[in-house]
């Protein structure tokens, strides 16, 4: 027993010397604290320092010879007194009365064992940090079939999630978290999605690759693809480090609602060339079955009235026959605007001899008139968007493959309304692919606010079609990269089903909830004061989540960062732009 003791305990000094390895020791494992497999403390020499979030190794050989190489990050790190006992002695250590010595020590989660032999590191073992080569084994980047970076260390280094847990090959989804405003969510999103297309990952995917963003708050979306004109200079370092160009999207389409009226205008401000309209015609919103994503919020999902809602969708369906540039006919009556087909669905299920077939049997005239209110509350929002009014409607029908990317802008509408754009462009989406029978080319989606199209209670239409991209979509090829503020709002089965999880700025009272067990208690702490630009990425791999900081988007976010255009000869016509 002694001999075993005095050979491990020898170990460290060869084992680093067999290993070749040329690291720095920054200090040796502690024996006043239990080493585990899972974790362990690292006395600091004199002249060293370890931060959170740094990647020590330390080996170990077995007394068989085997060397085992244990790998961590760096979760906490302590500075106190040795010698003392009160907490004035501070003041007595300070003036030279009392001997004490400064002592710093550093917690270490492991994350790697090579070979997977997980014994605790002995005390009295050297501890190094880990650099290039060990730097990528501690992380398990080196097993990365495909790394898409996702940004970078406290030491400015390169950190990778493998993109086979995103693009449906080991898994699928990923899911942001965190406040409005300071967690830079969307901002992190469309990252992930510079990076993806840049790096190489997609292969030879990447023409046909492509992704669907939903802007529902303010402009800020409808500039990608235009430079930023205030991004600091030492950015462009960074995105070297990343293996990134600098630069916005190359190939974006822009879709808006039409603003109120007959012009079909897109309703937005800050850009005025390279917007769409979007809207669906009668025909679509009849043969598709649609009026269920108007009634698509909790409050909907309790009324009774929902039974009358897909009768009365059963019935335009069946009934109605298309006239032509999107018009449909019912009966004698030929409707081109949403505010007439109100107007006809009031007529048949409030009148007695039609009633029992449109509103259904045994339903009562209560029912029936909430939701004759209901539908015509709707109108007000809805009746630009579902219309037969303008001439040539296919060219105002969203298409996600006329780019590879397409922002469609919904900030000008309210949540009925925006409810049921996405719903309808989900489940459209959805169907395509369905009936393609294929997973590649991939489509992402990129939806913010998910706990209000997917809220934990009740049920919607839009939620069961998130629920099938989140549970289906990826033998489909369908990506939900999602954002919310709080996860515990959002449906369980969502998040659960999203391979990567990352976390912006939390607020404590958040912090604290089940849905994010995945955290350590340190990372939670953490995530209450995190600066915008800084995330936590956890991935299925890596058993400790990483803290990461992302550059200052390449792209603009608003109006006020795009770059004044300058036309190209090919735009210039006797020396005046066309």
């Amino acid at each position: 027993m002694d001999d075993n003791r005095s050979t491990d305990a020898a170990a460290p000094a060869p084992a680093a010397e067999l290993l070749g390895e040329t690291s720095p020791v920054v200090g040796r494992v502690i024996g006043t604290e239990d080493s585990t497999p899972l974790e362990f403390w690292v006395g600091l020499l004199p002249d060293e320092v370890l931060q959170l979030d740094d990647v020590v190794i330390v080996d170990r050989v077995l007394p068989g010879g085997e060397i085992i190489r244990i790998s961590g990050i760096v979760h906490q790190v302590r500075a106190r007194h040795e010698g003392t006992r009160f907490d004035s002695d501070v003041h007595l250590v300070a003036e030279g009365v009392l001997p004490a010595q400064v002592s710093e020590a550093a917690q270490v989660l492991t994350t790697r064992f090579e070979p997977e032999t997980f014994v605790p590191p002995l005390p009295g073992t050297d501890a190094r940090r880990a650099m290039g080569t060990s730097r990528d084994q501690a992380l398990l980047f080196d097993t990365m079939g495909a790394r898409l970076p996702v940004g970078t260390s406290r030491d400015g280094c390169p950190v990778f999630a493998n993109f086979e847990f995103i693009d449906g090959r080991r898994g699928a989804h990923v899911n942001i978290s965190g406040i409005s405003g300071v967690a830079t969510k969307t901002t992190y999103a469309t990252f992930l999605l510079h990076a993806m297309f840049n790096t190489g990952v997609l292969g030879t995917d990447a023409l046909n690759t492509h992704v669907l963003v939903f802007n529902v708050k303010g402009e800020d979306l409808l500039h990608l693809d235009r430079a930023n004109t205030l991004l600091p200079d030492n950015e462009h370092e960074r995105y070297r480090q990343l293996g990134l160009p600098v630069g916005p999207f190359r190939s974006v389409g822009f879709w808006a609602p039409p603003r109120p009226g007959p012009s079909g205008v897109p309703d937005v401000a800050s850009r005025t060339t390279d917007v769409r309209s979007y809207f669906w015609t009668l025909e679509e919103f009849c043969r598709d079955s649609l009026l269920p994503f108007l009634f698509a919020d909790a409050e909907d999902d309790r009324q009774q009235y929902t039974m009358v809602v897909h009768n009365v969708a059963h019935r335009l369906q069946r009934d109605a026959v298309a006239v032509g540039d999107g018009a449909v006919r019912i009966g004698d009556d030929t409707v081109r605007t949403f505010d007439e087909l109100c107007r006809v669905v009031e007529a048949r299920v409030t009148d007695d001899m039609t009633m029992a077939e449109w509103a259904g049997r045994s339903i009562g005239a209560g029912t029936i008139n909430a939701f004759v209110r209901r539908l015509f509350g709707a109108e007000r929002h809805i009746g630009r968007l579902v219309r037969s009014d303008i001439t040539d409607p296919a060219a105002h029908r969203i298409d996600p493959t006329a780019n590879q990317v397409s922002v469609v802008d919904l900030h000008n509408l309210n949540d009925r309304a925006k409810r049921f754009v996405v719903g309808t462009t989900i489940r459209r989406a959805f169907d395509d692919k369905e009936r393609s029978g294929q997973s590649r080319p991939l489509l992402f989606l990129v939806l913010d606010e998910l706990n209000k199209y997917a809220p934990r209670t009740g049920d919607s239409p839009i939620k069961e079609i998130l629920l099938d991209v989140a549970e289906r979509g990826r033998s489909l090829g369908i990506i939900l990269i999602g954002a919310q503020q709080t996860a515990s709002e959002v449906e369980r089965r969502i998040v659960a089903n999203s391979a990567i999880r990352v976390v912006g700025r939390l607020d404590p009272a958040e912090a604290d909830r089940p849905e994010y067990g995945f955290l350590p208690p340190i990372l939670r702490r953490r995530a209450t004061i995190l600066k915008p630009g800084t995330m936590i990425v956890s991935q299925p791999e890596l058993p400790i989540p990483l803290v990461v900081q992302f550059p200052f988007p390449a792209w603009a976010t608003r109006a006020e960062e795009v770059v004044a255009s300058v036309p190209s000869p090919a735009d210039v016509f006797d020396g005046l732009p066309r």
